[in-house]
């Protein structure tokens, strides 16, 4: 039975695709990006998240329950040892107040598609569909492409967001089942596209040629942090390649915001700098007037 594991089934999304749409966030990703807004979606592994705020002052039932003492509590906050940790879920099922939860889950394609078909008249009314999303969906592609099946034997619309780093192998196993791909783009330049996200941009950019190539819908988005990659630069450089690429549907700009943040912390996931800022509504009408000059169609938003 094909299994895989999930972070989240996000319903009512209105960003990831055509109509009133649900999304499926499923777990691990190739990249680090520094401002990754969806850090639980990393690891491709069930975690251990923290809610500090949420833990009562006089409870150690956490401490008591964990059988590899990973637990433990400074100042009334609570702390985990990672190297000690097997994520088995015991300390979570115990808190009262869910200051611990699993994040992730293991589920069947039978059981993400059973979800995904409950909102099929929000689908039919708006044009909507289902997305998958992540992490990197295609870290597991066979669970992926399993659900994909399913939804289209329904005639349920299906999009894939994707960083595109991943084998072309994989987008090719599951590109005709895919009726429109939202794909990344965060940087040209590919030493900053490594300092960035903490790998090469060659591949990225090699698999949209090909999927293009081979008549796929693409919506090219463009995440964009003050300061980092908003400058004339980056912009007009992929405005330029995605204009000479041709078949490019839109190009969504994606402002950053901060929600990543606050879950790293909780997930004991260091180097997440606090400094980003997204780009101002001037910037970004800005950024929307440079891209149109190279003839393609530009969105604010996703």
């Amino acid at each position: 039975m094909m299994t895989g594991i999930i972070f989240d089934i996000k319903r009512y999304a209105l960003h990831d695709g055509p109509g009133i749409r649900t999304t499926v966030f499923i777990k691990g990703c190739p990249l680090r990006c520094v401002w990754c807004h969806n850090p639980e979606g990393q690891s491709p592994f069930q975690e251990l998240l923290v809610r500090p705020d949420r833990c009562l002052e006089e409870c150690d039932l956490c401490l008591e329950e964990c059988p590899e003492t990973a637990v433990s509590k400074v100042q009334n906050i609570v702390r985990i040892d990672r190297r000690k940790c097997r994520v088995c879920g015991t300390c979570a099922a115990g808190c009262p107040s869910e200051a611990l939860a699993i994040v992730g889950r293991r589920v069947t394609v039978a059981e993400v598609a059973e979800d995904i078909f409950r909102d099929e008249p929000f689908f039919r009314q708006s044009g909507g569909g289902v997305t998958f999303s992540g992490g990197e969906p295609l870290m597991q592609v066979r669970f992926l492409s399993g659900v994909l099946d399913a939804c289209r034997l329904r005639g349920i619309h299906t999009a894939v967001d994707t960083s595109g780093h991943v084998p072309w192998t994989s987008l090719d196993g599951i590109r005709q089942k895919v009726d429109l791909f939202l794909y990344d783009l965060k940087m040209m330049d590919d030493s900053r596209h490594r300092d960035l996200t903490g790998v090469s941009n060659a591949v990225i950019l090699e698999n949209l040629r090909r999927l293009v190539r081979y008549g796929s819908r693409v919506v090219a988005r463009l995440p964009l942090l003050k300061g980092v990659n908003d400058g004339a630069d980056h912009v007009e450089a992929a405005a330029e390649w995605l204009s000479a690429l041709g078949g490019i549907e839109r190009v969504d700009l994606l402002s950053y915001h901060a929600l990543g943040r606050d879950k790293a912390v909780r997930l004991s996931r260091p180097g997440m700098p606090a400094d980003f800022l997204p780009p101002t509504r001037r910037d970004l009408e800005r950024i929307k007037k440079r891209i149109q000059a190279f003839g393609l169609e530009v969105r604010l938003g996703g």
